[in-house]
């Protein structure tokens, strides 16, 4: 069973196996003293033990293609609402990061990808995480989309604006597409190509930049490192 350790310090360890003792940094803690709430290790350092959740085990899936970031996927999901009772059709997959955690909300998920290596690599996030609701699809969405009716189509491709037309088909009025490019020639064919499509209006296009800051007694600053440019997020809506 896997547990999560945190101290003070905000330093977290995930354990994937509790019935062995841990060992990292700050030395080990006995397998008897993670079945506990809080336990030291044999140097000390005092740790509080918790169970993971959803973010816990999702922050360690495998990677291969670059993933869409946390920051990007919440703008996605608070810009569309998606809930429970939601079909969404993914493209393409890359690592599964965008539609692991779209599937940990919605209804169903499909997702999209060509690649073998990729989609071998999606199919164990999807296994590690326990998610019984995507379906992996072997197939270039640029050829048609096979659910119809559905809510929310994700794009995470070099050319989103072939996608237009098979999006036309599946998704039901109402509905949003979402495209992610990290560059401004990829989004700015897409919008355009949006203008001259009849069936769908461009809402808006946006990025979204991350500033975490440092709070230690009277230090409040922002850190010098943050999360700035990722990728450009256009979204769709079809009327």
């Amino acid at each position: 069973m896997a547990k999560l350790i945190i101290n003070k310090a905000a330093e977290q360890n995930y354990i994937k196996d509790s019935e062995k003792d841990f060992h990292f940094k700050h030395g080990f803690i006995r397998k008897e003293d993670l079945t506990k709430e809080r336990a030291a290790t044999n140097t000390g350092e005092e740790y509080a033990i918790i169970e993971p959740q959803f973010i816990d085990h999702y922050q360690r899936i495998r990677r291969g293609a670059q993933i869409i970031q946390l920051k990007d996927i919440a703008a996605i999901i608070a810009e569309t609402g998606i809930n429970k009772e939601s079909r969404i059709v993914d493209a393409g997959a890359g690592s599964g990061a965008l539609c692991c955690y779209l599937a940990h909300i919605a209804k169903e998920v499909f997702t999209y990808e060509i690649r073998e290596d990729f989609a071998n690599i999606v199919q164990k996030n999807i296994e590690f995480l326990s998610l019984n609701n995507i379906t992996l699809v072997s197939k270039s969405i640029y050829d048609g989309i096979d659910q119809q009716d559905v809510d929310l189509i994700t794009l995470d491709l070099p050319e989103p604006w072939k996608a237009i037309e098979p999006a036309k088909a599946a998704l039901k009025r109402g509905g949003f597409m979402v495209s992610y490019s990290p560059t401004v020639p990829q989004f700015h064919d897409f919008v355009n190509a949006v203008h001259d499509n009849e069936s769908f209006v461009h809402l808006k296009t946006i990025e979204v930049i991350q500033r975490e800051w440092e709070v230690k007694d009277r230090r409040v600053r922002p850190k010098t490192v943050g999360l700035w440019h990722t990728g450009f997020l256009s979204f769709v809506r079809k009327a």
